[in-house]
Formats: C-alpha cells, structure tokens, sequence
C-alpha cells in the first residue's frame, strides 16, 4: 500500500466518478487511480471491516479495471488487485527455507507459570521490572511473508520451523494481504513478517453448514479449516473460503538500522496496521510487570467466546526490542516471549451406542451417543459423527474412549479414538443397509458420502419436512415447534404439509396440555402463516440446495410457484448463483407429481403462491431509498420493520456503505451506528423519528 488511505472524500469522490462513467480509462495514470480506488475499498472491508459501498459496486470497479489490463496487458502491474486471481492450479508446493527460524513458544499454564518466567527474564534483563505486550494466541495456521521494494514477493507455510511450503499464489487469494506495502516510509526495503491465517467462527459455520448441504462430514474447526485451504492446490477454491490473516511479528528487515523502523513491539504492530495489515492493535495491551499480565490473561480467557476468531491463549512478549535481541534465544523458543494457554476444552468418554437418524432430504446420519461430559460450558451427550467413511476414518468402535473437542460455539465432535484403551469388548459400528425407520433399501451417490433413504413417504423424512416448513425462517408459525408436530403425528392428527392448513383444532383441545387459550393462538398462527410472502414458502419446501438467499433469488425470477415447475435446468442456471447441481434438485423437485399435487393443495387451501403487490411495489416515498437497522427495537421487531420498508418501495441493505441512506437505532446499537458516523452522506435515524418518516409515507 504505497498510499494512506485517510482521506476518505478523495476515494469516495474517485469512486463514485469511475461509477459514473461507462469507459474504461484511457491511459496508466487513469488504470493506477482505478487501482487506488480499489486497493481503499479492499482495507476498508477486509482490514477495518468498515466497507464504503456496495459489493456489487466494488464488481463494477473490478471488471472495469479486469477488462483495461486485458486491452492493454503492458499496463499490468505486480500489485493490481486482479492479480490476487490466478486459475491455475498449484501442481506442487515447492519448500523454501526462512529468512529466521519459525521457533515453538514456551508454553506457561498457570499464572506461577508466569510469575517463574518473569523472574527469569527479569534476572536476564536486569531489571526490577519489564514491560509487556500482551495480545492473542490466534488458533490458525502459521505463514511468514517476505516483502521487497514494498512487494509480497513470497508466503511460506511454518513448515518445520526452518522450512516450508511457499504458498504465494494461494495467499494473494487471502483479501486482507496486502500485495504492496509500504514498509519503505520506515527505511525498510526488505522484510520478513509472521502471523496467522485463520477462518473466522462466522465464516467456518457457514462453510460446515455447506458441507452439510453437499453431504460431507463438516470440519471439526476453524484450524483445521484454514490450515487444509491454504495448501489447497486451486487457488480458486482458496478465495471463496473467506480466509484472513492476522499479522503479528517482525522476524527481520533490512536496513538493520532503517531510521525509522520501531523501537518496541507494540509500534511494530501498529506499523503493519499502518501499513495495511490487520495487526491485534486493537486486542493488544501493554503493562508493566506480570501481575498485570496475569489479569489480563484471565479478563480474555473469560471472553474468548466472544471474540470473532478463535483463541486458545495469550502470548506475552517483552516490548521493548533491543532488550528482546539481548535476551537472545534458545535452540527451541525466545527467552523473551511465553504462550499463556487457556484451558483445554477437550475431554475423554466413552462412546455408548450409535443410532441412525433420517433427516427431510432422506440422509441417514450416525448418532454417537456417549457418556454426559461437561466442555466448552456444556453437557454433551450426543454427536453427530456424519457418515460411514467418517467412522471408518477414525476407527470408532462402540465402546471406545473418544476424545471430544468443543471450539467456541461450534458443535462437539470426536477428534479421534483410543486404541490402545481397548479390553477386546468393544463392537464394530454396522451401518444399515435399509433406513431405520421405513426400511426401505439405502442409496449412495457415486460422488457422496452420504447414504440416503430414496423413499419421500418415510415417516421420518416427512415429520422433518413439516418441521421445516413450520420453522422461524420459513413459513414462521408461532407456537407450531417440533414437539407439538411429533405429538400430532404419532396421534394421526397431522400426516403432511398441506395437513396443517387442514388440521382439527377442535380434536387438539381434547388432548392434554392444551387450554383453549393455546389452541386459538396456533390457529391464529397457521391462518396468517398464508400470506407469508412466495420466498418464504420456497425455502419451506425444503428443497435439497435452496437456502434462504436462493429463495429469494427463485422468489424474484416467478411471478408464480408454477412458473419454476415449467423452467429447465438450463433457464434456471441463468439465475444468480444457480450452478448445475442446485439447478438439478430444483428441477428434479417439481418433476415429482406428488410435490405438484402438494403445491395444488395448498393454493386450494389459500396460500400465496403468487408475488404479491407489496413485493414487487416500486413506488412510495421509499423507492430508491435504501434502510438498515441495528440494535434492540422497542415498537415493533426488526423483521417487521424491515417489512414496512419494502412494502413502501424501500431496500434494506446487508451493512453499513455510501450507498445506505437511512440508519435505524435502537437499544445497544452496535458498530454500525460508529460506521455510519464517519459517512456523512447516511442518516441517523432514532425509532420515533423512523415512525415520523414512515407515518408521513403512508
């Protein structure tokens, strides 16, 4: 990055000029202010998470920018942000070896740990007292980037400390790696920096939910998840995992003497943060002597849950660092940095029994049920352990002693087994040839890991086809949960879908448990669930591949249900994000006469299976005007607000950007209203001033 990006009115008005105009630019000062422009809405979003505009808008730039280099292919330059792409595939990962050894820490596990440790580096410093920089231990994979003339000119993996893997290609993928730094305005032409590259606790969720949806055995953390990708042999795949980085140490630059290099860790850190790397300046803390180290250490173990990245400690390092070059090193670790590591959220069980689940697409999922054990703040007793191969892969037996891991809120998993523990009474796992509960015959896609039960009247399938359909993010009706629709089930009151539009209400307040208070309520509740709106509904059939944002997208391209039953695969593959696999599932879906029929009797019964007028209304005094809303509502929820928006011709939009007009707060308002505060252009509206505006619309 050979330019601040503190001036946020010369970025925002060179944006908004090259949105503006329709050509390309016309000579290489044009293409670099293009790129600069780029290069600011990259830090803003993948360092400050602070994005100025629209991602669709950043698109634009892109292909602008993408379509100029390849007309004039001698305007290309090393650090252009199209050349974070590359399609081919990394055939092998050469070993290099690093500028300085990638030395282990020592590791400390109780603060008389610590306090031993300071003794020692006090004695070694010869001081009464030393001051500390004291930032996370980021739980991630290892890398160490070279810089020359302000350039990435090579990222290694850690390797064995002294050689690893070069991994350039895959981390120009990485968004928040700069390739251009501007490590020279310190004097430094050449430079080896270290840090972490990880997988946020968001992104991870949802890239296991994705597994899940393809059939596969979700990971069992973000570790895992960061350090398989960044050896990946498509750098491809590498950039749609929503990998970062976090940069952290300086293991050598040159000048040794470059006049403006830092004199201490900590403006090290904030160095790289200039320099446009995400550093933990904002999670690091310096302090004088270890007692405050060790409060420190506790304050963010009792925290970590809710940091965005996963931790599994602190690392304490001397901040001064010519005294850090005088302590020296071992053959193994610094003498002037320890790793404070949090305690283990791991335990040992044993593992009891499996059982065969069937979910609503037919997947057969194993079951481990173990011995209750207390980790990561919970009681575990059941784990999914996915498929047939997962349980081949980590030779589980019933019987077995697993060890258990628990990361953040991520679900539990068995990391592996125990072996060398077993007495000779342990059982093979046999998995079922027919489904558990129809007994119909399994089938395995040649491509999956996931056996299915191909029978759409199993008993099981259909309770959680109904389960799903009724949920929050679907057809939303209240009162309606899983128990209650297990219970109608087994008493013959509910055997499908349209069933609930057709239930008796009347034979409901005969059983037990339910007052007439109650009954009236779900009856209330399944009568306004017809109007909910067509993208609502879609995603309640449950069909294989089709989330909430790919109903809609299907939601916005029919006028109604029946119009998807007459596209192809091919018209659907036209829509956004419609590959040829969803595309399959969706055609395959109303192929079925029985879905068909079902979607015939629901519209009988009175549901919208229509766009309605309030979801294709463009007009209003909202159109054109873009809304968000954060923070705790007190006069209405915010699904509902959000509602009256687009009812009134209004878009709500995902996050804070130039192109938001209004900003809603509420109660505990978080970092959007700090986001918005710095964009002049975005109005902040208090809840009553929101009721004024939409009052004076209607």
């Amino acid at each position: 990055m050979t330019k601040t990006y503190d001036d946020i009115r010369h970025f925002e008005h060179l944006t908004n000029e090259w949105l503006k105009t329709t050509t390309l630019p016309e000579n290489k000062h044009q293409t670099e202010e293009l790129r600069n422009a780029l290069r600011f809405h990259e830090y803003r979003y993948y360092v400050l998470d602070n994005p100025l505009i629209a991602d669709r808008e950043y698109d634009l730039l892109y292909k602008k920018l993408e379509a100029t280099e390849k007309q004039h292919p001698d305007w290309v330059t090393p650090d252009s942000p199209t050349q974070r792409v590359g399609s081919a595939l990394n055939a092998a990962f050469l070993t290099v070896q690093h500028m300085v050894p990638m030395l282990s820490l020592e590791n400390s596990y109780n603060a008389a740990d610590l306090v031993d440790w300071d003794r020692k580096a006090r004695e070694l410093a010869g001081l009464e007292e030393i001051e500390y920089c004291i930032e996370p231990k980021f739980d991630g994979a290892g890398i160490s980037m070279i810089y020359e003339n302000d350039m990435l000119v090579r990222s290694a993996t850690r390797g064995d400390g002294v050689q690893g893997d070069d991994i350039t290609t895959n981390s120009k993928r990485i968004r928040n790696i700069p390739l251009n730094a501007a490590f020279s305005k310190y004097g430094i032409t050449s430079i080896e920096i270290r840090g972490e590259v990880l997988m946020s606790k968001k992104s991870f969720e949802a890239f296991n939910r994705g597994l899940t949806e393809e059939g596969l055995p979700p990971l069992a953390n973000p570790r895992n998840a960061a350090s398989g990708t960044i050896r990946m042999k498509d750098p491809a795949e590498v950039g749609k995992r929503n990998l970062e980085a976090i940069l952290y140490h300086v293991s050598y630059f040159q000048p040794a003497n470059a006049s403006h290099a830092p004199h201490s860790h900590a403006a090290m850190l904030q160095m790289m943060w200039d320099c446009g790397f995400r550093s933990p300046v904002n999670e690091m803390k310096v302090v004088k002597g270890i007692a405050a180290v060790i409060e420190q250490c506790h304050a963010y173990e009792m925290k970590r849950d809710e940091l965005p990245y996963e931790i599994d400690g602190m690392v304490i390092k001397v901040n001064d660092l010519h005294l850090q070059e005088s302590m020296g090193m071992t053959t193994h670790h610094p003498r002037w940095a320890i790793a404070f590591k949090f305690k283990a959220r791991q335990a040992t069980s044993k593992l009891l029994a499996v059982e065969f689940q069937v979910g609503r697409t037919g997947a057969i999922t194993p079951v481990a049920k173990i011995d209750p054990v207390f980790i990561g703040g919970v009681t575990v007793s059941s784990i999914s352990i996915h498929n047939q191969d997962f349980i081949k892969e980590k030779d589980l037996m019933i019987g077995d002693t697993v060890l258990v891991e628990r990361a953040g809120d991520v679900i539990p998993q068995i990391v592996r087994s125990q072996p060398e523990q077993r007495t000779g009474h342990e059982k093979t796992i046999h998995f079922p040839k027919h489904c558990p509960v129809c007994e119909s015959q399994l089938y395995k896609e040649p491509d999956e890991a996931v056996w299915r039960c191909l029978n759409a009247e199993c008993e099981a399938q259909v309770v959680e086809r109904i389960i799903h359909f009724v949920s929050k993010d679907a057809m939303d009706i209240r009162s309606f949960g899983e128990q209650h629709i297990r219970r109608f089930y087994q008493l013959g009151l509910l055997r499908d879908i349209p069933g609930i539009y057709k239930i008796n209400f009347a034979e409901i307040g005969k059983l037990e448990g339910y007052g007439a208070k109650s009954v009236s309520n779900l009856q209330q509740a399944v009568e306004q669930s017809k109007k909910q709106p067509l993208h609502r509904l879609i995603f309640g059939l449950g069909i294989r591949h089709v989330g909430e944002t790919m109903a809609k997208t299907l939601a916005r391209a029919a006028q109604s249900i029946f119009d998807l039953e007459r596209m192809t695969e091919d018209d659907l593959m036209q829509l956004e994000d419609v590959g040829p696999k969803v595309a399959a599932s969706i055609a395959g879906f109303f192929a079925n006469p029985h879905n068909v029929d079902m979607l015939r009797q629901l519209k009988q019964l009175g549901l919208q299976l229509t766009q309605t007028q309030e979801a294709k209304v463009s007009g209003g005094d909202f159109a054109g005007k873009t809304f968000l809303f954060t923070g705790s509502l007190q006069q209405f929820k915010r699904s509902q607000a959000e509602e009256l928006v687009e009812k009134a011709g209004g878009q709500i939009l995902g996050g804070v950007s130039i192109k938001l007009n209004y900003l809603v707060v509420g109660e505990d308002a978080g970092s959007k209203l700090e986001k918005a505060k710095k964009i002049p252009s975005i109005k902040i509206l208090s809840e009553e001033d929101f009721l004024k505006l939409l009052s004076h619309d209607q």
